[in-house]
């Protein structure tokens, strides 16, 4: 299987400007691009497939560059809805640091020959109004313009002239860097079909037809209910390992529903086609055992969080689904635990109450059922006690008690 091919079967290819030669440029090294707005300081899962992307494009030999937006992060590529808010200088450049590390995570940075980090503010920021009018703007047609998709979608709410030239600027980067880097091939997302076809049209335009140049885009990745990742969305999981714990991540993969949890292997596990096609099987035959889920929640685990994330991880699992919670550090009782009820203890309370107040029995007759049926637990050991006093002494780190009614159903009880 070629590997243009290959990136089909994954579901890796939506649109190109010219698969045949694409096919054809591929057979020897060539220079890849994708470009990353540092519009926050963390890029999230939604943005994994085009870091894979690039991986897999240096894995088998071609030159790959990440691209930074130091200077088109300070406007952001046109939102479908509305403007976005505008970033300073420094903030950018801070995203610009935070994610630089990120990126260097996946990408081998070793031999420039093999992958390099750029940062288009390099060529963009000491740009004239002047010298972007007279030398790009006269190449793009205002008509061709409103045809975009990013544009054209916003033509109702209304676009500001800093959003509807961010395409303009996109193109001048693969112009800067087809000339400088002899960068032939610009990978993005299905939403950049836009400006990368801009691009082409840019180094065209500008340098004559017997300039060939490639644009492939990819389908978004989603979550399995559909919706988009966004840097603005509270819920992300974030590529910042501090934003998003080891064991959050790994329990994101992990509980990636069986009709979606393939798809996301094709796209985004470097495994081979034929480990993925033994795991789709066992999907249909043995769903029970989420060998997939399992598969790729590791896979990805070790490459955000190395090896030691990925052992946090599953000992924090390990614990919350049956051992003993007094066996964890509190920082990852926290991290295990950060989605679940909590009530601020501020004075001692019987338990019989205090099981009412944070809502863990909905009355004094359940939670005393609860008590005397063995189903409360504190710190891991069963609560008989229905005159039990519950206060800082029972805290671990003198911070919190860990409750639990049944199996599985967590609840943190802060100390004030």
């Amino acid at each position: 299987m070629e590997f243009i091919d290959e990136l089909i079967w994954r579901g890796l290819v939506k649109d190109v400007t010219d698969l045949e030669g694409l096919k054809e440029r591929l057979k020897t090294p060539a220079t890849v691009y994708c470009g990353f707005d540092p519009t926050a300081d963390s890029l999230h899962v939604g943005h994994m497939q085009q870091i894979m992307l690039l991986k897999r494009y240096q894995d088998v030999g071609h030159r790959v560059i990440a691209l930074l937006g130091g200077a088109t992060g300070m406007i952001g590529d046109p939102r479908p809805t509305k403007e976005r808010q505008m970033q300073s200088l420094d903030v950018i450049e801070d995203n610009v640091v935070a994610i630089r590390e990120q990126l260097s995570r996946f990408i081998d940075l070793s031999d420039k020959d093999k992958g390099v980090l750029l940062n288009n503010y390099d060529w963009l920021g000491d740009l004239s109004a002047l010298e972007f009018l007279r030398d790009y703007g006269k190449h793009f047609n205002i008509n061709y313009m409103l045809a975009k998709d990013t544009i054209s979608s916003r033509l109702d709410t209304g676009i500001s002239f800093t959003e509807f030239s961010y395409t303009i600027l996109q193109s001048m980067d693969w112009l800067h860097l087809y000339q400088v880097e002899n960068c032939e091939i610009q990978i993005g997302g299905s939403d950049q079909w836009g400006n990368l076809t801009s691009g082409t049209e840019l180094i065209r335009k500008v340098l004559g037809d017997k300039h060939k140049v490639f644009g492939i885009t990819s389908p978004l990745i989603n979550k399995s209910d559909g919706s988009k990742f966004g840097k603005s969305e509270g819920d992300n999981i974030w590529l910042n390992t501090d934003y998003t714990n080891a064991y959050d991540f790994y329990q994101f993969w992990f509980n990636t529903p069986d009709s979606e949890v393939i798809d996301y292997m094709k796209r985004l596990s470097m495994k081979s086609p034929a480990e993925i096609i033994k795991l789709e099987k066992l999907v249909e035959l043995e769903p029970h055992k989420r060998a997939a889920q399992i598969a790729l929640a590791t896979e990805l685990t070790i490459l955000v969080h190395k090896q030691q994330g990925l052992e946090r991880a599953l000992n924090i699992t390990q614990v919350l689904f049956g051992g003993d919670i007094k066996e964890l550090p509190l920082e990852d009782i926290k991290a295990g635990l950060n989605d679940a009820p909590k009530y601020s203890l501020t004075k001692a309370m019987n338990v019989v109450d205090l099981l009412v107040a944070a809502k863990i029995a909905s009355s004094k007759r359940e939670a005393r059922e609860f008590i005397s049926n063995g189903a409360i637990s504190i710190n891991g050991d069963k609560m008989q006690d229905l005159d039990l006093l519950v206060d800082k002494s029972l805290a671990i780190g003198q911070e919190l008690i860990v409750f639990k009614r049944g199996r599985r159903n967590y609840f943190i009880v802060q100390v004030n």
